[in-house]
């Protein structure tokens, strides 16, 4: 199994487990587990709805690529360490993960 930690954004922490060998994005499994999170554009990386903080986890997951950091950079509350869900595909190196679900609910 997959642990990612999730805090809300109230602060409080969610442990959330996922099979291996699963072919979701982070986004997919923030909706699937009753998170809130909008998530407009269904995980086209068009709309910045799923903005999460990579808390803890792998340097690499740290890194946004330029669609997704144009996007971001539409963002108050974008920092360098933002990422968009719907483009983090869950991944057995991601075990441990810590992420904070921003922007509206």
């Amino acid at each position: 199994m997959i642990n990612l930690t999730i805090e809300d954004r109230d602060g409080g922490r969610q442990t959330v487990e996922i099979p291996e060998d699963i072919n979701l994005s982070l986004m997919e499994v923030l909706k699937a587990s009753d998170h809130h999170i909008l998530a407009t554009c269904g995980g086209m990386a068009l709309c910045a709805t799923c903005h999460v903080q990579v808390l803890e986890g792998p340097e690499k997951y740290f890194k946004a690529t330029d669609t997704e950091l144009d996007l971001l950079d539409t963002l108050p509350d974008a920092a360098a360490d933002s990422r968009l869900a719907c483009q983090l595909r869950i991944s057995e190196d991601m075990d441990g993960m810590v992420f904070k679900i921003k922007g509206e609910a």
